[in-house]
């Protein structure tokens, strides 16, 4: 990861280019003004996560399992900027391999760690009909999750034993959690450190709301590592 290390100018420029996009949020959806502190906090927290060398591991289910799969795909490659791959390393691929190294090297791009606990089909089906569904997203975290990481949990009502109890799981072992949710927050705000509650209760509106807010907070991630 980069970013750190950089000159007072770099940092000056980096910090200017996240508060921008960070009011240009709420001038696009000034309905989620009341979400402000909380999303800048989840900001915050998933920064810190990354300069730790932490990951992010999310889950959700059904239309928030695609969001959990999106978030990854904006955090894991380039979203608005192409993230080269740094010189160092790509002066060892060329030394390693004379043949492709160059090529290779320009084919990948930096990321911010990032899994998705909801695209492992195999294990899922397993421990659902072997043991428990309410507990394949908690299994996950215990087995991933160290106290570095931060644990993104979503769900439109709030109330989805599967992503309370992967919440639960995560405090205990010491991570930061993070609730993505709708209006009331419901049983998940318990077990957030953070919870962003959109203000929305039906769920298609509630899923509308939380796409500008991820896509938000992964290019202010982006921003501050890759510029």
């Amino acid at each position: 990861i980069m970013g750190a290390n950089v000159g007072t100018s770099v940092t000056n420029t980096i910090v200017s280019l996240v508060e921008k996009m960070f009011e240009e949020l709420f001038m696009n959806y000034p309905v989620l003004k009341v979400c402000k502190e909380d999303i800048y906090e989840s900001y915050l927290t998933l920064k810190n996560c990354y300069y730790q060398s932490g990951k992010v591991l999310i889950c959700g289910n059904g239309g928030s399992a695609a969001d959990a799969d999106h978030i990854v795909g904006e955090l894991m490659k380039g979203f608005h900027n192409p993230r080269r791959v740094n010189e160092k390393f790509l002066n060892k691929l060329i030394s390693l391999y004379p043949e492709d190294g160059l090529e290779l090297g320009q084919k990948i791009q930096e990321a911010l760690p990032a899994l998705s606990l909801t695209g492992q089909a195999a294990f899922i089906t397993a421990f659902t009909n072997d043991v428990s569904a309410e507990t394949t997203f908690a299994q996950q975290v215990y087995a991933l999750g160290l106290k570095q990481d931060v644990l993104l949990g979503i769900s439109t009502s709030g109330n989805s034993k599967n992503v309370i109890n992967a919440m639960k799981i995560a405090q205990a072992i010491g991570m930061k959690t993070i609730g993505l949710t709708g209006q009331t927050g419901g049983e998940l705000k318990k077990f957030s450190s953070i919870t962003i509650c959109v203000p929305g209760t039906q769920t298609d509106r509630i899923q509308e709301l939380h796409l500008p807010v991820y896509h938000t907070i992964c290019a202010m991630l982006e921003a501050e590592f890759f510029l």
